[in-house]
């Protein structure tokens, strides 16, 4: 029997760092070196060339794709005879916890906000729709943060419905990496917004489908464009336990911080707890939950162990 060479099947064209450098073309920078520095998150690591080789093709491609999507909303609405306005082109950032997604979406969002066409674009972090910290232990859930079922999943559509819908003043909830929890009373507004980034662990998941089912949709159905961000394990958990030894010795120390007694634990105890941590909830989301959602992303960037993109694959289209 023959054998099959699965690249022969893989429905991604993979990019080295440099040819897909070269797919920036003549798009200007429009990002100093120090807004670069303030837009990382904390313990990821990214500099100019990064964003120059990487983020401004990046930044490109997605305009290319709103554009398009705009037009062909265009030429539905004259078949229709209708005007339902513009319809925000929404971006859903996959990956494990510490790879890096928050730096990302905050630079897509600064590099394509300053696009010639100047859109507005609203960033929302699903971690605002985890059930609070109240519910999540009423349910035993708390050790489960992070995975499909710790995330208020009607809210979460229900909002991405009113934002495709072109519903005005849409509120997202804010989730609080000090206290540890959804922050009461607190929202973000999205108003009809070009662009929308939404960011999470597990936005790419799809649910349980039952024979009873009746069309209830996946997040990733308001989906315009799906990127996942992807590093080793190995390299995964280093940048985990590396995050966690620098919170212990900075925020840790606030006392609001839902960590706070291990602010004073020695550095043995504090990477123990971390690997347990690890081990026990973060690498087991990823294996189980995030990195199966991997094929249904349209581009995917492959981290080194020293934070930078080797590769882009990019879903033939």
């Amino acid at each position: 029997m023959d054998t099959i060479n699965p690249m022969e099947l893989s429905p991604y064209r993979v990019f080295s760092r440099t040819d897909w450098a070269k797919l920036r073309a003549d798009t200007p920078m429009t990002l100093s070196a120090e807004e670069v520095q303030e837009l990382q998150a904390y313990n990821d690591r990214i500099d100019l060339a990064e964003v120059e080789e990487i983020y401004l093709p990046l930044a490109r491609l997605v305009s290319m794709y709103v554009e398009a999507a705009q037009a062909l909303h265009a030429t539905t609405n004259r078949f229709l005879g209708r005007d339902d306005g513009q319809i925000p082109f929404v971006i859903g950032i996959a990956g494990s916890v510490a790879v890096g997604k928050s730096t990302t979406a905050r630079l897509l969002q600064a590099l394509l906000a300053r696009w010639p066409t100047s859109p507005t674009v609203d960033l929302v972090p699903t971690d605002g729709f985890l059930f609070p910290n109240a519910v999540l232990e009423a349910e035993g859930l708390m050790e489960r943060k992070g995975f499909p079922e710790s995330y208020d999943l009607k809210s979460l559509l229900a909002f991405l419905h009113d934002v495709k819908a072109g519903v005005r003043n849409v509120e997202a909830p804010v989730y609080s990496h000090l206290t540890y929890d959804v922050v009461q009373g607190e929202t973000i507004t999205v108003d009809r917004p070009d662009i929308l980034i939404l960011e999470g662990l597990n936005v790419l998941q799809t649910s349980k489908l039952s024979r009873e089912s009746v069309g209830i949709p996946f997040v990733s159905d308001f989906f315009d464009f799906a990127i996942y961000i992807e590093a080793d394990e190995a390299v995964l958990h280093r940048w985990y336990l590396e995050r966690f030894m620098r919170l212990k010795g900075t925020r840790f120390h606030d006392p609001r911080s839902y960590f706070h007694k291990y602010a004073e634990i020695s550095e043995d105890e504090a990477l123990a707890f971390a690997n347990r941590l690890w081990n026990r909830i973060n690498l087991v989301n990823l294996r189980e939950n995030i990195r199966p959602t991997r094929p249904r992303a349209d581009l995917i960037l492959s981290k080194n162990a020293d934070h930078h993109i080797e590769t882009v694959a990019l879903r033939k289209i």
